[in-house]
């Protein structure tokens, strides 16, 4: 019964008639309006804030106050799946080829100089970790992180940024677990980078696109192929 109560009160704050900063009647008014016990509408407002669509505040000022919707309520539930890796290695990868491609293309159309020079600074970074070795590796997969974020905040997309940052705060998940830590593959990471950062410069978005593609594609083939050796062991 809960349930119901959550998507008629979510239902309201969606569609305005709850507007931000606006306070939830008291309890018992909200037990009359929806006909529900003390204990329902509890777990209701639990669920309201878990999802972040309320804060609940304590005191004798407190109550249910409707929260300002952002795009962290987006990304929320993919956060949890990737962060406790409920996503496969093969759905991950085709989400990326989608996402991270089209992002890509519209960095190319909407760069200008000082992004361009931010991403080769990046590079340059990038390339300082490889340096070090398998040592470098953490700090080289980080910096690796950045680019591929700073190419969605070129793009401009408020959805597309809060997805990848959802995505690139527990990917590593991921790399610790199938991505074996060969030196070599950094220096494959590196050049693929390098290109990604050329075209973007160069304005050439079907290309970006592809490479981008190519890149999550081949690093998803090589956990996938440790993760069944893995399995077989």
């Amino acid at each position: 019964m809960f349930q119901d109560v959550v998507e008629q009160i979510q239902e309201a704050i969606l569609d305005g008639r709850l507007e931000p900063g606006a306070r939830l009647p008291s309890e018992r008014k909200l037990q009359e309006t929806f006909s529900a016990s003390r204990g329902t509408l509890r777990e209701a407002l639990r669920v309201l804030e878990q999802k972040g669509l309320i804060t609940i505040k304590t005191g004798v000022k407190g109550g249910a106050v409707v929260n300002a919707l952002t795009t962290e309520q987006i990304s929320q539930s993919l956060d949890l799946l990737i962060r406790y890796q409920r996503v496969s290695l093969r759905d991950l990868a085709e989400f990326r080829e989608g996402v991270e491609g089209n992002v890509a293309s519209l960095a190319v159309e909407r760069a200008v100089p000082e992004d361009i020079e931010w991403l080769k600074s990046l590079l340059q970074k990038a390339g300082d970790h490889l340096k070090k070795g398998s040592s470098g590796w953490e700090d080289f997969i980080a910096t690796d992180n950045e680019i591929h974020i700073h190419l969605a905040q070129i793009a401009g997309n408020p959805i597309y940024l809060s997805v990848l940052r959802t995505i690139y705060s527990s990917i590593h998940k991921y790399f610790d677990k199938f991505l074996p830590r060969r030196e070599e593959l950094l220096h494959e990471n590196y050049r693929d980078l390098c290109e990604i950062v050329e075209a973007v410069e160069k304005k050439q978005a079907s290309r970006v696109h592809l490479l981008v593609q190519t890149h999550v594609y081949r690093f998803n083939r090589i956990m996938e192929e440790n993760a069944r050796q893995d399995e077989r062991i």
